[in-house]
């Protein structure tokens, strides 16, 4: 057993890991994830339209998934458009979908 991957010897890359599935375990934030990697990126109206959900609601899930490091956002002028930030999320995604 590789001891880099126990938790007794890394339980900071454990606790990581969890909270990237739990902040992917939610059907809105897993729909948007997916959204994200099907069109190469999206702002928040795109997303609101996509998801038929006010933009209040779709953006406190995207700040989840900032806050997880599974997406983030470029600024170009008064708009962000959203694209995935971790690799690692899109084989998963991808996985889980295929």
């Amino acid at each position: 057993m590789n001891l880099e991957y126990t938790y007794e010897s890394n339980p900071k890359l454990f606790e990581e890991k969890a909270n990237i599935l739990k902040a992917l375990a939610h059907p809105i934030r897993l729909c948007i994830v997916r959204g994200l990697l099907e069109n190469g990126g999206s702002n928040v109206t795109n997303m609101q339209h996509c998801l038929n959900m006010p933009q209040s609601t779709v953006s406190q899930h995207i700040s989840k998934l900032k806050s997880c490091g599974i997406i983030e956002g470029e600024r170009s002028g008064l708009e962000i458009t959203y694209k995935i930030a971790d690799p690692m999320v899109k084989q998963l995604v991808e996985i889980l979908f295929s």
